[in-house]
């Protein structure tokens, strides 16, 4: 069953299209890579599907309800059940790492007793129960990487956003991290809606690929069939 569609989703900026007429459904617990270079409209699926911008055409459905069509946001971001992890992490550096998992929770209402409970187990899954002081610029990147993925799944989001969350990494961690999110999702059982340029990165993570190019969607297949298409 399908827990998102984007139905004929266009965006401009100044007339200009960023996306033209893009159609797509994740299923539930599907591993989705949008693959494409800087200037594709990659980012911009992404920021529709969270509800920061709107499109001008077309609908967005989440769980079966429109949540966004032609110039109105029907379901605000917190209203969305989605984590989100972009490439700047937009980690609070005045905040230490329970903090930084702690705003969220209390920005969702949730009570102390529950907070007190959630932090621990997700510090324990991230194996990050040490740096539960720690301030974010006291952090190697592989740990900041860790405390924004713990912050995206600790409100246990049904669909896990992210857009170029490893580009900044060398390669060793970039590919131990990628072993580690993809852990997590057979873990945890979000569904995953992944953006990258790097064609390596989206063949290891996705079970399916998009292949973007000028806002539409060149292509689209299972991970060995896009290794195919690209020879």
């Amino acid at each position: 069953m399908s827990i998102i569609e984007f139905k004929n989703v266009s965006k401009y900026y100044n007339e200009t299209p960023v996306i033209q007429n893009f159609s797509m459904k994740i299923d539930a617990g599907e591993k989705i890579v949008i693959l494409g270079q800087s200037g594709c409209g990659k980012t911009t699926v992404l920021r529709l599907l969270a509800g920061f911008i709107s499109p001008d055409s077309g609908e967005i459905i989440i769980d079966n309800q429109i949540v966004a069509a032609e110039g109105k946001i029907i379901k605000e971001p917190e209203e969305r059940n989605l984590g989100m992890v972009f490439q700047d992490l937009a980690l609070w550096p005045h905040l230490s790492v329970k903090g930084n998992l702690e705003f969220g929770l209390k920005a969702k209402g949730v009570q102390k007793s529950k907070r007190e409970k959630y932090i621990p187990e997700m510090l324990k899954l991230m194996q990050m129960e040490k740096s539960v002081h720690a301030k974010p610029a006291e952090l190697s990147g592989g740990q900041q990487q860790r405390v924004a993925l713990a912050r995206a799944l600790i409100l246990h989001p049904e669909i896990l956003i992210m857009d170029e969350p490893l580009s900044s990494l060398d390669q060793d961690l970039n590919v131990r991290l990628r072993k580690e999110i993809l852990k997590l999702q057979k873990k945890i059982g979000f569904a995953l809606l992944y953006v990258t340029h790097d064609r390596e990165e989206a063949f290891d993570i996705g079970s399916r690929i998009i292949v973007m190019k000028d806002g539409k969607i060149e292509r689209i297949g299972s991970s060995e069939k896009i290794k195919k298409y690209f020879g």
